[in-house]
């Protein structure tokens, strides 16, 4: 009765520990494939992005200009 109580316990102790050790490996890397694409995909929305903050400085610039050209023509009257 000893011995079939200990391998049943060995048994069912050494389930949980299996579980365990299956959740503390770390998922696989993704593949190079993939993490290439995803850095193309950043720098090309990147590239967008800086480009829309060129043309808004730009247009913040001319209406600056604009502004001011404003201005002077207030003072000359």
């Amino acid at each position: 009765m000893t011995k079939l109580l200990r391998a049943g316990l060995v048994a069912s102790l050494g389930v949980p520990v299996l579980m365990l050790g299956a959740c503390a490996t770390p998922p696989p890397p993704p593949p190079p494939c993939d993490a290439c694409a995803a850095a193309q995909h950043a720098e090309a929305t990147a590239n967008e992005a800086l480009s829309t903050a060129h043309q808004a400085l730009e247009a913040a610039n001319e209406a600056r200009a604009a502004a001011s050209r404003m201005y002077q023509r207030g003072l000359r009257k």
